[in-house]
């Protein structure tokens, strides 16, 4: 049995309530034997539902941990939650990596880019493998496209700061490129387009609206056009890259693409206050 530990800020959440499960599925559809074992939190009673820690492990089948050390000691595997906490992150990557565990870290991967490279650092210094990723990056869709050139990513949420990241996750993947410059434009209360200007010639238009679906519109180097909304099962997806991942220590994508995808989300915030101005990325 290959063990999996849980780091959150407090457990029960989506992502944690519904892994636990969809781990199990994709064990059985892999064949491997990998269980989600221990949990540790920082707030021992959850915002969202008042449910406790232990209550949280009682229900799920899972060992409470004291403390993140005992949880790192015990874990074959780390799993550092926090997805809506990203400024959280950095506290327990720095007791977590030094483990030198195979370790994912839920989306967002950090608030801003001097964090996210600190993790990266942290990491390096140890010689810690790693990576994180919206779970959109596993669309299949996405797989329908090469040599991209432009694209325009369409996606909503319940606030832009926390759910633009899976719009940017698609684009950086499809372009591959360093991010330059940015400008956001405010369309009413709720919406905005962020323009993105990338190496090579390369740029993305993000378009939020809290209803949109998830999709992407795309121009290859040869002028050829495309369209793929996001119906795939993305989030299956990412669970068998991270078992792929734990097993192997071998990142399916470059992991600097997330320097990239925090490099522009941050820019996105600064420019949520700073409307129709380019911003240095």
């Amino acid at each position: 049995m290959k063990t999996i530990g849980f780091i959150d800020y407090y457990i029960s959440e989506w992502h944690a309530n519904n892994y636990v499960g969809w781990f199990k599925e994709v064990n059985e559809k892999l064949g491997d034997d990998f269980v989600v074992k221990y949990a540790w939190a920082e707030m021992d009673k959850s915002p969202l539902d008042d449910v406790t820690t232990d209550q949280w492990c009682e229900k799920y089948g899972v060992t409470k941990c004291d403390t993140i050390e005992e949880l790192c000691e015990k874990a074959d595997y780390i799993l550092i939650l926090s997805p809506s906490d990203p400024e959280k992150h950095l506290g327990y990557a720095e007791k977590a990596l030094k483990y030198k565990k195979n370790t994912y870290i839920d989306k967002t991967f950090a608030p801003d880019y001097k964090t996210a490279k600190a993790i990266f650092d942290i990491a390096e210094k140890y010689g810690t493998k790693f990576f994180s990723s919206s779970a959109l990056r596993y669309t299949t869709e996405l797989n329908n496209f090469k040599n991209v050139k432009s694209v325009i990513t369409t996606g909503g949420g319940g606030n832009m700061p926390e759910y633009v990241i899976h719009q940017i996750e698609m684009a950086v993947k499809l372009l591959d490129a360093k991010a330059l410059e940015i400008k956001v434009e405010k369309v009413g209360e709720s919406q905005y387009i962020s323009n993105v200007k990338f190496s090579d010639d390369k740029q993305a238009s993000i378009v939020f609206s809290p209803s949109n679906p998830f999709a992407v519109i795309t121009q290859s180097e040869d002028g050829e056009a495309g369209y793929a909304k996001a119906e795939s099962d993305f989030f299956k997806g990412l669970l068998e890259d991270i078992l792929r991942f734990y097993n192997t220590g071998v990142t399916s994508f470059d992991v600097n693409q997330t320097l990239e995808v925090m490099k522009v989300r941050e820019g996105v915030i600064k420019g949520m206050d700073n409307c129709g101005a380019w911003i240095k990325l």
